[in-house]
């Protein structure tokens, strides 16, 4: 792996359920902001299918202030819901259509999401289908906002997005050394209590993020660090 360059301004990071930045990303992206640079999250649902035994309508709301909390723990204030419903986000035109028009209005120069890997690991359980459809139409959205006839009514083209970053890949290619703002990436993750203690299990956020952290920065030569795969735009 090599450090991911860090010659950027601003970037969108697009996932598919609050609180799926926090399971790591969210240490790198408040390395991000404590050098100055833009951040904003941006998000197809509101989670509101994710929490058993609570309805959607009540979910919803408290997971949109939960991630507004903790995305304010990494210096992230500017903090999009694209809407899809949760649990049933598919991959296809109008999901590209909306992150192409966020891309031309947010205007990055690079973009996060989420790894759309079939599996967590080689042999781990399957993949959010949200998770996947939203990771790769986040690629294609790329291409399209930069393509001035595709989605014509979106905005002007936005063709400067110079790469996109998929974290939590099975293949990662680039880390960021997240030694110095870890613990501020398990306070964000600790916002997200509902949700947590929604999960009917024990779960503790500064053990599950320094060991895979840990891990990474094993092979990062650091502490800790976040891994992910780049894919360069052109």
């Amino acid at each position: 792996m090599k450090p991911m360059p860090e010659d950027w301004q601003r970037a969108v990071a697009v996932v598919a359920h609050p609180d799926d930045l926090e399971y790591g990303a969210a240490s790198a992206v408040a390395r991000w902001t404590g050098q100055g640079k833009q951040v904003c999250y941006l998000l197809a649902t509101r989670g509101e299918a994710g929490i058993a035994g609570m309805a959607p309508a009540e979910v919803g709301p408290l997971r949109v202030e939960e991630e507004l909390r903790s995305a304010a723990v990494v210096g992230v204030s500017d903090v999009r819901f694209l809407d899809h419903p949760d649990g049933l986000v598919e991959y296809g035109i109008p999901l590209r259509r909306d992150l192409a028009a966020a891309f031309r209005t947010l205007r990055p120069d690079v973009v996060i999401t989420s790894t759309f890997d079939l599996t967590w690991a080689e042999d781990g359980p399957v993949n959010h289908a949200d998770h996947r459809a939203v990771g790769l139409a986040v690629l294609d959205a790329c291409r399209d906002a930069a393509n001035e006839w595709v989605f014509p009514d979106a905005g002007p083209a936005w063709p400067a997005i110079s790469a996109a970053y998929v974290i939590t890949s099975a293949e990662p290619t680039h880390f960021v050394d997240v030694t110095d703002t870890i613990d501020l990436g398990v306070a964000s993750l600790r916002e997200h209590r509902a949700y947590i203690e929604g999960l009917g299990r024990e779960f503790d956020p500064d053990e599950f993020l320094k060991q895979i952290a840990g891990y990474v920065g094993l092979g990062a030569g650091c502490d800790y660090a976040v891994s992910m795969h780049r894919y360069p735009m052109g």
